[in-house]
């Protein structure tokens, strides 16, 4: 094929893609479900974001971005969602009349699957849509092996092929799950009624400050090695594990290796925009604030040093979080001054991944001055680069809410 060809049906690509977009969400409205639509087209899981996606979809990895906390509001308030009001699943319980942790875990549950399996849902009909609409036909000449099968990646001609959906704010999940746990069920300090009532006023009459404060300061946090915490977390992230696994992609059988699900915390820098849908939570964060971002502990709730940070993030279960297990962490340049230093970094590393089997590590190096005088010097700092997540960026090209939330990470030291 002459490279002009090639170009033109790229080009043709691009138009046939707003085409496809339409096309998907008439499968969406021929559905006879309609309440499954509202359930996942209202979260922004599947209107909005799959589409976006779809433009940085590689032949491994297609990004659906779920948000627990927002889901753990829902399962708490008996299957509407608390941002749109709409109903997302059939309602397994009202978090004000709970009787006890338990009965929380087991809506949590099935709310969680039964979201996940209307994901599904509407990942396989943007693929197939795709798959007829949009061949991308130059990033399937540059994946291994489309061109020796005769097949585009969306017809399953990658050698490998799965799909990952990336799930934020575990942080908060954990948080908000362990101060349920300990203040409202274990030592009866907030009844369940109290706590939703400060929810819904997001914190705002000093009684509910109050609360928010105890959820904030009297609670156990992820990130500090503490297991009262880390294995609530792992025990209700296996409910959407276990879900997700048992759908396939739609070329599943087609010859990719593969052609499975899995989960991932990957979640670049969305944790910003997913925060801004998602209301108060029960980790006392306000509405429209942050969620945490990938699997990295929620802003200064990590006490204990970047080794506490390591032997959380290696309880999840990482093995079944392919998709990426992404951790953020910043230090100073003072603590890498000496050769000394250095290697104590390299050695912590060394033993994260040889001992604590762990996925991903990722590092800024910089003083939170220089992030500040950035933002309010842009032009003397033209050159200064972060990492944000799973890529660098200049800095003064992010937005300030995302700039705020890199400035917000704890900083470690050794």
């Amino acid at each position: 094929m002459e490279w002009q060809q090639l170009a033109a049906l790229c080009a043709d690509g691009v138009e046939r893609f707003y085409h496809a977009v339409s096309v998907f969400l008439a499968v969406i409205e021929a559905r006879d479900d309609g309440d499954a639509r509202q359930h996942v087209l209202a979260d922004g899981d599947g209107m909005r974001e799959i589409p976006e996606a779809e433009l940085i979809r590689d032949a491994c990895v297609f990004l659906v971005l779920r948000r627990f906390p927002r889901v753990l509001l829902c399962a708490m308030n008996d299957g509407i969602d608390l941002t749109s009001g709409k109903r997302f699943t059939k309602g397994y319980g009202k978090f004000s009349e709970m009787k006890s942790y338990d009965e929380l875990l087991a809506a949590w549950d099935k709310t969680v699957r039964e979201m996940t399996r209307y994901s599904v849902i509407v990942e396989n009909a943007i693929d197939k849509a795709s798959e007829r609409d949009v061949p991308d036909i130059l990033c399937s000449t540059l994946v291994d092996d489309c061109i020796g099968r005769g097949k585009t990646i969306k017809e399953g001609g990658a050698v490998y092929d799965f799909i990952s959906g990336l799930q934020v704010g575990i942080a908060n999940m954990a948080d908000s799950l362990a101060a349920i746990k300990k203040l409202v069920f274990d030592e009866k300090r907030i009844t369940p009624a109290e706590l939703w009532d400060a929810i819904l006023d997001d914190f705002t009459t000093p009684a509910n400050q109050r609360i928010q404060k105890m959820l904030i300061e009297d609670a156990p946090k992820y990130g500090n090695d503490d297991d009262s915490v880390d294995e609530l977390v792992v025990e209700a992230y296996d409910s959407y594990l276990d879900e997700i696994q048992k759908y396939p992609n739609t070329r599943h059988g087609r010859g990719p290796i593969g052609g499975i699900r899995y989960g991932g915390t990957s979640s670049i820098s969305a944790n910003v925009g997913q925060g801004m849908g998602t209301m108060a939570t029960p980790d006392g964060r306000k509405a429209h604030e942050p969620l945490a971002e990938g699997c990295s502990p929620a802003h200064n709730a990590d006490k204990h040093g970047p080794t506490a940070v390591f032997k959380s993030v290696s309880k999840l279960p990482t093995e079944k979080i392919t998709g990426g297990v992404l951790l953020n962490q910043k230090m100073t340049p003072q603590m890498l001054a000496s050769g000394e230093d250095k290697r104590k970094l390299e050695m912590l590393i060394g033993t994260f991944f040889h001992c604590l089997h762990g996925y991903h590590v990722q590092y800024n190096i910089v003083l939170r001055a220089t992030l500040l005088d950035a933002q309010a010097h842009p032009e003397k700092h033209k050159d200064l680069i972060v990492r944000v997540a799973g890529y660098s960026a200049f800095f003064n090209v992010l937005s300030k809410k995302t700039q705020d939330d890199i400035i917000g990470r704890t900083e470690q030291s050794l």
